[in-house]
């Protein structure tokens, strides 16, 4: 896997997807790997209709399905951000991104029903109970196909359907095999390379609005699972911890050596920044 740049048509005709379709396959040489196919779900909390709830704001939730995993974002305007967080007193019980990865489908549906957990699905009721939530059926699909363009090359296009039909503009991925870390010069954070490539498979439309998807290594920190943190304070405490200078087994150089770079785009890790950014997207949207 690769470095993976993101972008939206917003108003992308019906007819987009085989014009692109077939751009890739005449223009770039490219191949058809296969199909695109993600569902988002959005649920949201009840605990603000319950008797005697303190709750001051609705909690939210979003679930992206993806292959095997589904890539959960819990929102939560009551709780502090990271940042937020650091000038308080005491350290809050969560934050108010979590971001989540479970497996298989359907998991945190199971999850939902076994611990009886307030939430109910934006397309039920909220009188509905947490079986009826679990039958509920994405809100959104993302519906495309997946082409190869040469041996560097990974394109995905996709509609983004409503659950009543109604198509809301395209999703393009472009993902760059070589290179799983590629740094831009761009203040936005948006990759020349990767923009060029998008903008060379779409057709030529007048008057058409694309969008780069992009987020900041602060944002993306602050929605980081717990799992992260940890590490990182486990490995801050392994650091300030004593060195023997008289250790003869002992170099200068050592600890600078053994640091690991992250690497977002690989694995699943890649997916999960993805997954981010196109919940995001369609969030900032108003779609979910």
């Amino acid at each position: 896997m690769g470095f993976s740049g993101l972008a939206r048509w917003l108003n992308a005709p019906t007819t987009a997807l085989p014009l692109i379709r077939e751009n890739i396959l005449v223009n770039h040489n490219g191949r058809l790997e296969g199909k695109w196919q993600l569902s988002v779900k959005s649920f949201r909390s009840t605990l603000s209709q319950s008797d005697g709830s303190q709750v001051p704001s609705e909690r939210s939730m979003c679930a992206l399905t993806m292959g095997e995993n589904v890539f959960v974002l819990l929102d939560d305007p009551g709780a502090p951000s990271r940042i937020e967080a650091e000038n308080l007193t005491q350290p809050p019980t969560h934050y108010r991104n979590t971001f989540l990865t479970l497996s298989p489908p359907g998991a945190l549906e199971h999850l939902l029903a076994q611990l009886k957990a307030r939430w109910v699905s934006v397309r039920q009721s909220t009188a509905n109970t947490a079986p009826r939530t679990q039958a509920a059926g994405p809100q959104l699909l993302i519906d495309g196909h997946v082409f190869s363009i040469g041996t560097d090359w990974i394109v995905r296009i996709g509609n983004v359907v409503l659950s009543g039909g109604a198509v809301k503009g395209m999703l393009l991925e472009a993902e760059y095999l070589p290179l799983p870390v590629l740094s831009s010069p761009l203040q936005d954070g948006t990759s020349e390379l990767l923009s060029n490539l998008l903008t060379s498979i779409l057709p030529n439309i007048r008057d058409a609005k694309t969008v780069a998807i992009t987020i900041s290594d602060s944002q993306w920190e602050d929605v980081l699972w717990n799992r992260e943190e940890e590490e990182k304070e486990k490995r801050s405490k392994e650091e300030r911890m004593p060195v023997d200078e008289d250790d003869i087994y002992v170099y200068g150089d050592e600890e600078e050596d053994g640091k690991q770079q992250p690497r977002d785009w690989t694995g699943v890790d890649r997916d999960r920044r993805s997954a981010f950014l196109i919940m995001a997207a369609l969030r900032s949207e108003g779609i979910l």
